[in-house]
């Protein structure tokens, strides 16, 4: 199979269908041009095929002959050759991963740039100051990206050249001065590398192919992939494209546009162009840059057939599409798209806009497939709860949602104050690759330069994290910056909106954002797809949670944890009487106490879920969690004293004190132990459901027995609810539903799971628990420094205590659901832990035949729209 194949090959199925193999970047430049027919410049794809072989063992055999063959290909179609000195072919090689990672790996422009042919570049142009100025880029562009030096070495001498001439313009300067920068430039890559710059045309393609292959593993494009949970073997492939220049003169520019406006999903062009520049010098924002609409004014001609190509584009990829053009002395060319990232805001309008698209449209269930779990979470966004006090200045609103947060300058600082706890609004120039790991630890990110496509923008946006950038008004200075008459240091809070682009002193409050009305039809829409296949809980444990789960569409609540109601305030007390109690009388009292509390809790949740399933899990922790700090009470003994009571809770704490408390005396087992605890809980429960059936209400009740690993102490225990049921129901003339089941949350219990469900109505998964049996991890102390190494290092392809483990945990889910099934058909079985509320574990779930899932109640509705989508998916 070839590693390498030109943009306009003829594929037997549409290369926008290839991303696996030409990378994203390549699929759309080959169907652009293979396809559509569009003004494309001519170039070819070395394969993830290539990239993956290179990781393995090195520059894979025939890629060099098969390179050779499509330069000789694009020279003849050039009309040019690559380095010739008389009239030179200049070539891009950029990265293309499967998955649009922005930023993240590398580019090297203006290739095949040497000292001859910087001089034919000149005469064929009759521009010196043109063809030194695309020398001067490529020589340190090529020193930073493949010989890896450092970019100060190379801004230091073009500031001071720019300050020397008197110019502040990039564009403003001279072609001796340029030409006098290609000579230091060259000069820094001896010094440092103690090799020339490389003048043969070959050499310099390898090794830029090479350095893009390295990128794929490079720092930023590890984060990234942690971050957006892409796999790690993928490879990237490597595009080379004839070059089209931007920097050519007035008749020529650059520029980045979508479609649709990716912030708010209005119709109509967006985004930015630069006259007289080259693509990195719009999104890297070291220029401000001007309005796509203000290309109407300035090239009318070319402004019409763009908008001719949105079009086309869009109907043909059913999308909003991001587009990059350059103008080459009025010529335009679509050097490259793709479907577009997006706010939340306007991923919800553009799928309800398209079902309604003249011309085309998408259906309902591709609607709800095209809205992501982060698109829900960003229109859920926090947004200032009054004007603020003090308003600094502004900057163009990038990303939506206001975030608050003290002044860091650095990435590495924002990374550190974070680990601190501490929130952190990331203050930058402008902000670039190496930026991200700060930038995914900042709240929010603040630039003084670039457009609303810079890097900062971009990654913002596809993060929901609010962004303001461009505020030209904020001047950087140290540790500090100025705008208007104000210098707010490092360490001091600030707010900013993204939504507006405000930018205020001090910490202004927050509220939870309103969800557009496409939010409610889009949820809807997905709704009528899982209807029967898989149903969507919360984890609730209180009524005001349950209310608001019920608001954000939840169908009960698949976790009530008990335990939480006896760490209030007023609880705690009785809860420690309970435990110090020295006879049985003393213990019942305490527990009576408790029955009537935990009674009126019962009674607000299932009010709030009326019709609905609850599920309440009894107490599960072990009791030493209700007990105060052994080394506390220790250190007060020996320093001040203890009161009686304190000595008594000291003996209790340390009396059950338990070396791995997690395996210890806790769930089903604590109840053997003490068996009036769980009858206590059983005997509440059902006393509020008898009481919201004498009010009219419908209340549905599962009883759920955590930590059973035997059908002996399911048994056991169901017999202790199954007797107070019968004390409690007894002369009811309309008893309530109540079933009984269990967590299954042990190996054992997985692949016992036959034995188990002839006692059981219905199983739930604790998977946090079942992932830590299974891995043998501790979530409290691996999900540091241990858990970010195994998933840079690729040890491990997820964190499993965010998506589920397929290979193992998933095996055991499936197991249990087979097994339980084989005894009790009709049994329920659904999922409660973290994992519930993950979209590609609950594609998982659905595929392993759960009925439903449930999560927090503010992940309701992501449960909703992936439960759809993974019915979508799977039929």
């Amino acid at each position: 199979m070839p590693l390498v194949y030109s943009f306009d090959h003829k594929h037997r199925r549409p290369p926008m269908e290839m991303k696996d193999l030409l990378g994203g970047k390549g699929a759309n430049l080959a169907e652009m041009t293979s396809v559509l027919g569009l003004p494309v410049p001519p170039g070819f794809t070395i394969t993830t095929d290539a990239c993956r072989a290179h990781m393995q063992g090195g520059w894979p055999e025939g890629l060099t002959d098969e390179v050779a063959k499509q330069v000789r290909r694009l020279e003849k179609a050039m009309g040019k050759r690559l380095g010739d000195a008389a009239d030179p072919l200049l070539v891009s090689v950029r990265s293309g991963a499967k998955f649009s990672m922005p930023g993240m790996m590398d580019t090297v422009l203006n290739l095949g740039l040497n000292d001859s042919s910087v001089k034919g570049l000149a005469d064929q142009t009759s521009d010196d100051r043109f063809a030194y100025d695309s020398y001067r880029r490529f020589i340190s562009m090529y020193g930073r990206i493949v010989l890896g030096l450092e970019g100060d070495l190379f801004e230091e001498p073009f500031e001071r050249a720019k300050q020397q001439s008197g110019v502040s313009s990039d564009a403003d300067l001279a072609a001796g001065a340029l030409q006098e920068l290609c000579e230091e430039y060259k000069r820094i890559v001896e010094r440092e590398t103690r090799r020339p710059f490389p003048q043969e045309p070959g050499d310099q393609l390898r090794g830029a192919i090479e350095a893009v292959f390295r990128s794929w593993n490079g720092a930023r494009a590890v984060a990234y992939r942690v971050r957006e949970r892409i796999p790690h073997d993928l490879g990237t492939a490597v595009n080379v494209q004839a070059m089209v220049f931007g920097n050519r003169d007035d008749r020529s520019g650059t520029g980045v546009g979508f479609t649709r406006d990716p912030a708010t999903g209005t119709q109509g062009e967006y985004g930015d162009f630069l006259i007289n520049a080259q693509g990195e010098d719009v999104v890297a924002g070291i220029r401000n840059t001007l309005p796509l609409s203000a290309l109407k004014e300035r090239f009318p001609d070319i402004f019409k057939e763009l908008m001719g190509i949105f079009g086309r584009l869009e109907a043909h990829y059913r999308d909003m599409c991001d587009t990059e053009f350059t103008i080459e002395q009025g010529k335009l060319w679509m050097l490259q798209t793709r479907v577009g990232k997006r706010t939340g805001r306007a991923a919800l309008k553009m799928a309800v806009d398209m079902t309604k698209q003249r011309g085309w449209k998408i259906s309902q269930e591709e609607a709800v497939s095209r809205v992501a779990a982060d698109h829900l979470d960003q229109v859920l966004h926090p947004q200032f709860a009054e004007p603020p006090r003090q308003l600094l200045g502004k900057g163009l609103a990038a990303s939506p949602g206001a975030a608050v947060g003290q002044v860091v300058f650095t990435a590495d600082a924002a990374e550190e104050a974070a680990n601190r706890g501490e929130r952190v609004i990331l203050v930058r120039n402008e902000t670039s690759p190496e930026d991200v790991h700060g930038m995914i630890a900042a709240q929010g990110i603040l630039t003084t330069r670039g457009g609303l496509v810079s890097h900062a923008a971009v990654v913002a946006r596809g993060w929901g994290k609010p962004a303001v950038v461009g505020a030209e008004s904020v001047r950087i200075s140290g540790r500090s910056f100025t705008v208007g008459g104000s210098t707010v240091h490092e360490g001091e809070y600030i707010s900013i909106d993204g939504s507006t682009g405000h930018i205020a002193l001090g910490e202004v409050p927050l509220k939870d954002a309103s969800p557009p009305d496409e939010f409610h039809v889009v949820l809807k829409w997905a709704d009528k797809i899982r209807k029967g296949r898989l149903a969507v809980r919360a984890n609730a444990d209180n009524g005001p949670d349950a209310a608001k789960a019920r608001e954000f569409g939840a169908e009960g609540i698949g976790l009530c944890r008990t335990e939480h109601m006896f760490l209030a305030e007023d609880r705690l007390p009785i809860v420690r009487r309970m435990i110090l109690a020295s006879s049985a009388d003393e213990e019942k009292s305490a527990l009576e106490e408790l029955r009537e509390a935990q009674k009126q809790d019962f009674v607000s949740i299932l009010e709030a879920m009326d019709g609905l399933p609850v599920t309440v899990r009894l107490l599960d922790p072990p009791l030493h969690e209700f007990l105060p700090s052994i080394e506390e009470l220790e250190i007060k003994e020996a320093t001040t004293g203890l009161s009686g009571e304190e000595k008594e809770l000291l003996a209790a704490a340390r009396e059950w004190e338990e070396f791995n408390p997690m395996l210890g005396t806790r769930g089903v087992r604590l109840g053997v132990i003490k068996p009036g605890l769980y009858g206590m809980q059983v005997r509440a429960l059902l006393e509020a459901a008898a009481e919201r059936v004498a009010a009219g209400g419908k209340p549905k009740v599962e009883v759920m027995i955590p930590l059973t690993v035997t059908r002996e102490e399911l048994g056991l225990a169901r017999s202790w609810v199954v007797q107070a049921i019968d004390e409690e129901t007894q002369g009811l003339r309309k008893k309530p539903e109540v079933l009984i089941g269990t967590m299954v949350e042990t190996p054992r219990a997985a692949v016992r799971a036959d034995e188990l469900a002839a006692e059981a109505d219905f199983f739930s998964f604790g998977t946090n628990d079942l992932t830590q049996m299974t891995f043998g991890f501790s979530r409290d102390d691996v999900e540091g420094r241990m858990m970010s190494t195994y998933l840079e290092l690729g040890l491990l392809k997820r964190n499993p205590f965010e998506t589920i483990d397929q290979s193992g945990v998933g095996e055991l889910v499936k197991e249990a659901v087979g097994r339980g099934r084989s005894t009790n058909p009709t049994i329920k079985l659904g999922v409660c832990g973290e994992h519930g509320g993950d979209p590609e574990s609950i594609d998982f779930f659905y595929t392993a035949g759960l009925d439903y899932v449930s999560c927090s109640p503010f992940r309701v509705p992501i449960a909703r729209l992936a439960a759809a989508q993974a019915v979508i998916n799977h039929g």
